[in-house]
């Protein structure tokens, strides 16, 4: 029988740190998995689920964007134990009803975390709380349309703001964006520009895509395989299985992470009997313990070593003829990474000249590398330039194309890319808006809107309105904290699509709406012709239905694509040209709208009934082409650069706990770092530890230094753990109230994440104003 939600909150005096684990999965992730979906959902619904999700027919997981097998058998659990927590999350029994929100008023709802928030349950009618009032009350679906449609009406497109989360479904995102850009506006920003938006902003300009490169297959005939500023035992824990085989058949892993973790040493897989028996299959052949900040510097020295290589060996390193026939910029590259400055090299790594020059040998002599990063390259300031070196290195040695090589951005969230295919972007293409306006007989706006750094700033300078978020925790997800929580507070509506309680809600508008929406799982019946399905994008560009089946725990919650056709319908009446309500109905028609608009969508509704579903055109992994200006792969040149923290000062990142998912807590458990019962703690090395003057365990305020200012988050506990020296790290999005509205990555305006200057004091017992919440 599934438990009741939890009364208490977090209790950060219980915190308890034991050793780090040396490996991931294994017995023990099946146990949880298992515990979890039972607390949450109870038995029934538990297996229920377990049996479909990633399925063919059944259901795409809600947490990560990992691939499934297009040519092989599924395995009976084709899932993970993040993923069991995010299903037990959405699948939970637990609800949060009218009743709920009458005995929690906002005054003690914003005391609460983030845990307790997302623990109590899903929400079952659609909610309301206006000015002056002090708790949501009930609002029936006509009257929370009607409105948005005042709201959205009595202001100007400008001042319209639609936020989208990655776990949005490809029909939603569509007719979303095809909503905004109806009423005149691109201020679309989402969760890619958050995470991803460097890999975008680098690949698109050099290889003419803004997405990974290889197959799931090519995991089978790589030689070499790096994994970057990723920890795939937490994120993407499905990934040790690529890993571990390829590691199988005698391809060597090079991780790359200021963090030992617990993944990326080993894997007890859980689907074979040694793994669940306690045997640790290796992972990394080799591990670069790098400083955060470091890797722009790394890459630039694999460059001038390969080339080096090269001319020791003519003919046996790099790709001439690929380069040649395929690429241009070479020649400046080439005199670019002529020279190198080891000392300045190895200040900014970390590492000696003899450890990266052992795998500058491993790369000289593969012949098939992919390079997989994830967000500890994507939340710097110079990550555009660190992304556009790992190009460089891939178009050296034509790793495009060809069997077991390419770029492999792993992608967060499960539909995150497929959001960004859709048209959820702040700066479309002209072709994207010509092809919409020729198909719905709207015209859209041409000017870029806000992406989620910018929209910060308008909440800050009161330049929102309405902020509408489909999905998501925007108040939470983002940085600068204080100034975004007291600039949401101003707006006067806010608008959020959600399954579940989040911080959100509680920092809200003048006039803020809940609307309950179903989730992955979920059956979608309530339709003129019956149960409907929609369709998701991995993180290998690969497009394929899901479908939920559980009965919904409230029968006052819509569907996403009900809730957007609603919206419209309300707001731009019935005389506008874009016929909503046959979308609604029927999400076939969405999909052949999709198929007329979008290149590679077409026969859309066949094909993505296909068994495995279909892959989207990828011209540098298809046909070895690159859709740039000039049709031709771009080497491009970048200034040495790492980051440097000042006197006193140790550099900073973000990193998610073992039981959480962006901003869902699934647990208070970190269990691969020896960390339970706490979230605000800082992670340092014991050297680091000794010169701060400070002891393991010592309770510290946290000040970051940014561009002359500072901000301050109270109450974080030091934790001597082995990262590279010079760096801490922390739990997003604890820290994020540490990172400045300006702290981003140029070029992809990406909050800096991964490059707080920090200090430390004593936690002061009767502190000034904090940042504890």
């Amino acid at each position: 029988m599934h438990r009741k939600a939890p009364i208490e909150d977090i209790n950060e005096d219980d915190l308890k740190v034991s050793k780090p684990k040396s490996s991931a999965a294994g017995l023990e992730a099946v146990m949880v998995s298992l515990q979890r979906g039972f607390a949450q959902a109870g038995p029934s619904r538990t297996v229920r689920s377990m049996l479909r999700v990633n399925q063919r027919g059944g259901f795409d997981c809600p947490g990560c964007a990992w691939p499934e097998s297009i040519t092989g058998k599924r395995k009976p659990a084709e899932f993970c134990e993040n993923g069991a927590k995010a299903i037990a999350e959405e699948s939970t029994a637990r609800t949060v009803t009218p009743e709920w929100f009458e005995e929690h008023p906002i005054s003690v709802l914003e005391q609460k975390t983030e845990y307790w928030l997302g623990s109590q349950g899903r929400i079952t009618h659609p909610m309301i709380i206006r000015a002056g009032e002090t708790h949501y009350t009930p609002i029936s679906w006509g009257d929370a349309f009607a409105t948005i449609a005042e709201h959205v009406n009595a202001t100007t497109p400008d001042r319209c703001v639609f936020y989208t989360s990655g776990r949005t479904a490809n029909e939603t995102a569509f007719l979303y964006q095809l909503l905004a850009r109806s009423i005149g506006t691109n201020n679309l920003p989402d969760c890619s520009n958050m995470c991803h938006e460097s890999s975008g902003t680098a690949m698109n300009p050099t290889i003419g895509i803004g997405k990974g490169t290889v197959s799931l297959e090519d995991f089978d005939h790589a030689e070499l395989i790096f994994v970057v500023g990723q920890n795939p035992g937490t994120n993407h824990p499905r990934m040790l299985s690529a890993l571990s085989e390829a590691r199988e058949r005698g391809a060597r892993v090079v991780s790359i992470n200021p963090l030992p973790e617990a993944g990326l040493m080993g894997f007890k897989d859980p689907q074979r009997a040694s793994g669940m028996m306690g045997k640790s299959a290796p992972i990394s052949s080799d591990f670069l313990q790098i400083k955060v900040g470091g890797d722009l510097a790394l890459f630039q020295a694999f460059g001038h070593l390969l080339l080096q290589a090269e001319e020791q060996n003519p003919g046996t390193v790099i790709d001439q003829a690929f380069i040649d026939s395929a690429t241009e910029g070479f020649e400046a590259y080439r005199q670019a990474r002529s020279e190198i400055d080891w000392a300045a090299t190895e200040e900014a790594t970390g590492l000696s000249r003899e450890q990266i020059t052992e795998i500058a040998q491993l790369l000289a002599k593969s012949k098939a590398t992919i390079i997989c990063w994830a967000l500890g390259l994507t939340q710097q300031p110079h990550s555009v330039p660190t992304l556009k070196e790992i190009i460089n290195l891939l178009l050296l040695q034509g790793n495009f194309g060809k069997p077991g090589a390419g770029a492999c951005p792993v992608r967060g969230h499960s539909n995150v890319q497929g959001d960004r295919t859709m048209g959820i972007w702040e700066k479309p293409t002209e072709a994207l808006l010509a092809s919409l306006d020729a198909e719905f007989g709207i015209t859209s706006p041409r000017a870029h809107g806000y992406d989620s750094t910018e929209t910060l700033h308008a909440f800050e300078h009161d330049e929102v309105d309405v902020f509408v978020s489909m999905g998501g925790n925007f108040a939470l997800a983002n940085s600068d904290t204080e100034a975004l929580e007291a600039g949401m507070r101003r707006a006067k509506l806010t608008v959020h699509v959600s399954t579940k309680p989040n911080r959100s809600h509680v920092v809200h508008g003048q006039t803020s709406l809940i609307l309950p929406t179903l989730g992955r799982t979920d059956k979608d019946d309530k339709h003129p012709k019956g149960a409907q399905f929609l369709s998701v994008e991995d993180s290998m560009s690969v497009i394929h239905s899901t479908q939920g089946r559980l009965t919904p725990v409230s029968e006052h919650l819509l569907a996403e694509p009900v809730i957007v056709a609603r919206m419209a319908q309300a707001i731009l009446g019935d005389d506008h040209p874009v016929d909503w309500r046959s979308m609604a109905e029927d999400y076939d028609v969405i999909r052949d709208h999709i198929a007329r608009v979008l290149p590679g969508f077409e026969d859309f509704n066949r094909r993505v009934r296909q068994k495995n579903g279909f892959v989207l055109p990828n011209p540098p992994r298809d046909t070895r082409s690159f859709a740039t200006s000039s049709g031709r792969g771009q080497f491009t040149v970048s200034e040495f650069e790492s980051l440097s923290a000042p006197e006193g000062h140790l550099i900073l990142q973000t990193m998610r706990s073992h039981d959480q998912y962006n901003t869902t807590f699934y647990g208070l458990d970190d269990r691969y770092r020896g960390i339970k019962d706490g979230r605000r703690v800082i992670l340092i090395h014991p050297d680091d530890l000794a010169e701060t003057g400070f002891a393991d365990r010592d309770l510290v305020d946290v000040i970051s230094t940014f561009a002359g200012s500072e901000r301050r988050a109270n109450r974080f506990r030091l934790v001597s753990y082995p990262t590279a020296r010079g760096c801490v790290a922390a739990y997003y999005p604890e820290a994020n109230a540490l990172v400045h509205r300006d702290l981003v990555a140029r070029e992809s305006n990406t909050p800096g994440f991964k490059a707080m200057m920090v200090r430390f004091v004593p936690h002061e017992l009767q502190p000034g104003p904090t940042l504890d919440s």
